[in-house]
């Protein structure tokens, strides 16, 4: 322990001393577990102490890279004491020795892992809280903005930066509502779906009137049946429909409309979005349902700013797989790129 201790301060120098000791009955009771795993394979129990290292390390500032040097000062301070004992043959000594480098490099890998993890959820429960605590302060900002372009007394050029302002925060709110849901799912708890019978049709009107006014000068063309029964999540699909539609009016071409179409057999359901803009290059499209992928191919396209987080399709298809459906995409020269949603009429169970 003592030569661990005094190679980890030589090549961490920046750890405090308060934090190193706090650390150092996690080490010691690490070294005893990598001892016994040695003597009776007690792997679970080493894994156990490695993980509870991991936490320690976090907790008391260290980097993942500090966590990975204390592994190396451990292996340096083991096998500088071995050579220079005496008492074991080359062969035995040579054996343990591999076996000692073995299970170091299983327990540096377990408490790297457990690290990480624990970076991870705190990662995302900060965002989680950050979108849950940023939403009631967006929705004074929405009830505001609406409450001004109602007023009659109001003049026309305040009425116009209202209109820019509850445009922007609805915006806001999009983004915030595909964040909290992306947390969600990274934090295991999942995209909550609440199903109930309804007119998908109706809902798929409701969408395309919405995004019509909000982009006065392009043309949604759809195309679906009068009426349209199934068991659905209206808000989730509406959430869905507003992503895909979208992404069509951001990065298609203005010149063509986006089109969509919605069909259904007696068990499934069918939404088809197509846009005639650039197409998306083969090597891309089994990326972009990945979090944090855009659609834009590169910096100098005519495609305007991107302007969401690069997670609105990802969480699209979350949402459909909680449906039970699936997404996917086709894009070539003579037909644009069309993005397909099926999903089941009825969910079988899948209510929550």
């Amino acid at each position: 322990m003592q030569g661990w201790d005094q190679f980890a301060r030589i090549i961490e120098p920046g750890i405090s001393p308060t934090a190193t000791a706090e650390l150092r009955s996690h080490a010691q009771q690490l070294l005893v577990a990598l001892a016994a795993e040695l003597g009776a394979g007690e792997t679970a129990r080493c894994g156990r102490k490695a993980e509870a290292h991991a936490v320690a390390c976090l907790h008391s500032g260290y980097t993942i890279v500090h966590l990975v040097a204390e592994f190396h000062a451990l292996r340096h301070s083991v096998l500088s004491l071995w050579s220079g004992a005496s008492r074991r043959t080359s062969s035995t000594g040579a054996t343990d020795m591999m076996r000692f480098n073995e299970a170091v490099d299983r327990a540096m890998s377990e408490s790297v892992a457990q690290y990480q993890r624990q970076v991870d959820q705190a990662q995302n429960m900060f965002l989680a809280i950050l979108g849950h605590d940023l939403r009631n302060p967006l929705g004074t900002l929405v009830a505001g903005a609406s409450l001004m372009m109602n007023d009659v007394d109001l003049a026309a050029k305040n009425v116009m930066v209202a209109s820019r302002m509850y445009t922007s925060a609805r915006r806001m709110k999009k983004l915030i509502d595909d964040l909290i849901d992306f947390t969600r799912k990274h934090l295991g708890t999942g995209i909550p779906v609440k199903a109930s019978q309804g007119n998908l049709v109706a809902v798929c009107w409701q969408v395309v009137n919405e995004l019509r006014t909000a982009h006065a000068n392009r043309f949604v063309d759809l195309r679906a049946p009068p009426k349209l029964d199934a068991v659905f999540d209206p808000d989730r699909i509406a959430q869905v429909l507003s992503n895909l539609i979208g992404n069509a009016l951001q990065y298609g071409n203005e010149v063509f409309p986006v089109r969509v179409w919605v069909s259904a057999t007696d068990d499934r359901i069918k939404i088809s979005v197509n846009n005639r803009g650039p197409i998306i290059p083969p090597d891309r499209t089994g990326q972009i349902f990945d979090a944090m992928v855009r659609l834009g191919s590169n910096a100098g396209s005519e495609h305007p700013e991107p302007t969401s987080l690069g997670i609105g399709l990802y969480i699209s298809r979350e949402i459909v797989r909680a449906h039970g459906g699936e997404i996917d995409v086709v894009s070539n020269a003579e037909n644009g790129t069309t993005f397909t949603v099926t999903m089941p009429r009825a969910l079988s169970g899948r209510t929550t």
